[in-house]
């Protein structure tokens, strides 16, 4: 590809999908150093792009100035300015449509990602359903490149360099002595999230071992449940509206492991290769959500012999009748080795 190149890529939300493109544009600007990517998301999600070279993000401020018709006009009035030869839409959803019409009307090569929905609604579905892994999300993005002409092989992805934290961010974690491990027990929908009391003493077991415990969330709620999380032991420190976004995903770059739901913090800490373990309750790694480059067994899922209708959704939002407490069927015994496994590993 000639040094003209100028890719882009478009992901508005959620913070989980944005995360998961980043170890595919990585893969991208290692493969083609002289080409240059925009990516355009909502401002927030900045941080995730900041470590990558050729990349240049670009803030989509739909509530404001960018939002509706004319406000996509502007939008694409001010991405045409940066001389963009190939549009890569990840999203596909109406915003990003109307974007992707205006730079093919004006000759842009165009492509938008297959989010194979008919193949998910075979998954989810509770009669006839049609249980099998399906593509990742990951390589769902790089299927949109490849048809581009960017071809990219995520199969082996070059490790990158751990940064040391700002002194700053260390009057919070302290100096790095000993194995981190981070747990994030929240998602988007109560029936992804492991039951609190389990959490808890899975927490409390992993500190007791002499490991320290960083805790991260969000919103008001989940802070105070968080702080009492903390006050279990010494060795654990709740992150949870003490550190910007940029902070906290420097903090996740230097653990030695995630444990995270089916949510966006599997992927903040899997995007940074940091060992990731995720608990799956009414969702399912199947769907291709499962956080990039971590090996099948890194995912803990409910018992699918008592719970046969899982996944019952693709996001966690849909739980079947019967099937709230599926993740009680997790013990804290088995995350625990779990930890202890892969912290061996």
């Amino acid at each position: 590809m000639s040094n003209h190149q100028h890719i882009l890529i478009i992901r508005l939300s959620a913070m989980g999908d944005v995360a998961m493109t980043v170890p595919v544009i990585r893969a991208l600007t290692e493969k083609y150093p002289d080409c240059k990517i925009t990516v355009l998301s909502k401002p927030f999600f900045k941080p995730l792009f900041d470590t990558i070279p050729q990349v240049s993000f670009f803030a989509a401020q739909v509530n404001t100035k960018h939002k509706g018709i004319l406000g996509l006009l502007k939008l694409y009035r001010e991405l045409k300015k940066e001389k963009i030869t190939h549009v890569a839409d990840f999203h596909n959803v109406l915003r990003s449509k109307i974007l992707r019409a205006l730079f093919i009307f004006d000759g842009k090569p165009s492509i938008f990602i297959d989010k194979g929905r008919a193949e998910k609604k075979a998954l989810t579905r509770t009669k006839n359903k049609i249980f099998k892994q399906l593509k990742t999300s990951h390589q769902r993005y790089a299927d949109v490149l490849n048809k581009l002409g960017f071809t990219l092989d995520l199969s082996n992805p070059t490790p990158i360099n751990k940064i040391k934290l700002a002194e700053k961010i260390t009057l919070y974690t302290g100096l790095k002595k000993d194995t981190w491990i981070g747990i994030a027990p929240f998602a988007a929908f109560k029936g992804k999230v492991y039951p609190l009391q389990l959490m808890e003493e899975v927490i409390e077991e992993m500190a007791s071992k002499g490991f320290k415990i960083f805790l991260f969330g969000g919103g008001k709620r989940e802070i105070e449940i968080l702080n009492t999380l903390e006050n279990i032991h010494d060795s654990i420190v709740n992150l949870a509206g003490k550190l910007s976004f940029k902070e906290e995903l420097e903090v996740i770059g230097v653990l030695d492991l995630m444990v995270a739901m089916d949510s966006g913090n599997a992927h903040l800490a899997a995007m940074q290769q940091v060992k990731t373990i995720t608990l799956w309750g009414v969702t399912h790694p199947y769907a291709g959500f499962a956080p990039f480059d971590q090996p099948d067994d890194y995912s803990v899922v409910s018992d699918l012999e008592k719970y046969p209708k899982i996944p019952c959704s693709i996001y966690g939002n849909k739980v079947a009748n019967g099937y709230e407490n599926v993740m009680e069927t997790i013990a804290p015994t088995k995350v625990i080795e779990k930890i202890m496994y892969v912290l061996n590993n």
